[in-house]
C-alpha cells in the first residue's frame, strides 16, 4: 500500500499566506492594542510572540508524510513541505523488511498526531521511530492502521510456527 499526504501542500502555503496578512494587518492597526498595556513596546513584543508562537507550531506540525509498504520493504518518510523540492531539510526516512516490525501506536495529542513504530533491529533489540501524521486524513490513517496490523499478524503467524 502507497500513500501520502501531498494535497495539504496548498493549504498550509494558504495558512502561511494567512498568516503573514495577519502580521500585517497587526503592524497597522497596532495602535489598537494600547488597550492592554500603556508601554508601546511591550504590546509590540506581545504581538511579536504571539504571531512566533503561530508560525512555529504552523512550521512544527507542517510536515510531508509518505508510507509505501509495496514489496519486501516497508519506507515512511517525514519531510518539511515548504521548500522540500529544492531543500532536503527536515527530511527522516526509515526503512525496514516487514517482519522487523514488532508493534505501532498512533498517538493523538491536542493539535498534533503521530505514529510510533517498534522496529526489531538485527541484534533483537526493539527501537521507536516516531513520525508526524498530523496532515494525514482520517481515512488513510485507517488505511495505514490496516497495513501494519497486517504485517504484525502475519509476523506473529511466522513466529508461532
Amino acid at each position: 500500500m502507497r500513500t501520502n499526504n501531498h494535497k495539504v501542500r496548498n493549504v498550509i502555503i494558504s495558512v502561511y499566506f494567512v498568516l503573514i496578512v495577519l502580521a500585517i494587518l497587526l503592524a497597522t492597526v497596532f495602535r489598537a492594542f494600547s488597550d492592554v498595556t500603556d508601554n508601546p513596546l511591550a504590546t509590540f513584543l506581545i504581538l511579536i510572540l504571539s504571531f512566533a508562537v503561530l508560525f512555529f507550531l504552523v512550521h512544527f506540525i507542517s510536515k510531508y508524510f509518505e508510507y509505501d509498504s509495496d514489496g519486501i520493504k516497508v519506507v515512511v518518510t517525514n519531510k518539511g513541505l515548504l521548500l522540500s523540492d529544492h531543500f532536503n531539510y527536515r527530511e527522516y526516512t526509515v526503512e525496514f523488511y516487514k517482519d522487523r516490525l514488532a508493534g505501532f501506536k498512533f498517538n493523538n495529542y491536542l493539535v498534533y498526531k503521530e505514529l510510533v513504530l517498534y522496529i526489531k533491529d538485527t541484534h533483537g533489540h526493539t527501537r521507536k521511530e516516531r513520525f508526524n501524521v498530523t496532515l494525514v486524513s482520517k481515512k488513510k490513517r485507517k488505511y495505514i492502521k490496516q497495513s501494519l496490523s497486517k504485517m504484525i499478524k502475519q509476523n506473529r503467524k511466522s513466529t508461532d510456527s
